[in-house]
């Protein structure tokens, strides 16, 4: 029997693409634009999610001419406004609670970040993993990430296009 360390290893990869796949879907039905990268870390019961180039291009726009803070604003209202379907699903994908997320954003560069705080390290069972991710692809019927590193570069830049 493989030890926790080796489960983790072998089915992380497919749980972080599946996160990663989740907040790039809310994102680009809440702002009608995904990042066009993203990746997603677990460390214990901590849940990091990078995104890149997540601006709209009316918040480029903005930037351009200025208006950073209320770009910034912006996105904090996107964040509060899915708060809890984002708390959901990370909860559900990493068989936790999540006790708090935290976000925050950049735009030169243009980089955002979700952080998920979970009651305890996330369930690795490959079948969790494995159903969750499925399941995502399914729904939603898009290519998706690179199971292994937990990109979801290749679902971000189908998303933008789509």
């Amino acid at each position: 029997m493989a030890d926790r360390t080796e489960q983790e290893h072998a089915s992380g990869g497919t749980l972080q693409a599946a996160i990663s796949n989740a907040i790039v879907r809310l994102l680009r039905e809440y702002t009608g634009r995904g990042p066009t990268k993203s990746r997603t870390t677990i460390r214990d019961n901590v849940v990091l999610v990078m995104l890149w180039q997540t601006l709209t291009k009316g918040e480029e726009s903005l930037v351009r001419k200025g208006r950073v803070d209320q770009v910034i604003e912006i996105r904090h209202e996107f964040e509060e406004a899915m708060r809890e379907e984002c708390m959901a699903k990370v909860g559900e994908l990493t068989g936790r609670n999540v006790t708090a997320m935290l976000g925050a954003n950049h735009v030169n560069p243009d980089i955002g970040t979700e952080i998920f705080v979970l009651d305890g390290p996330p369930d690795y069972s490959e079948a969790r993993a494995h159903a969750a991710l499925d399941g995502e692809a399914r729904a939603h019927a898009q290519p998706t990430a690179a199971a292994s590193t937990g990109d979801s570069e290749d679902l971000g830049a189908s998303l933008l296009a789509g």
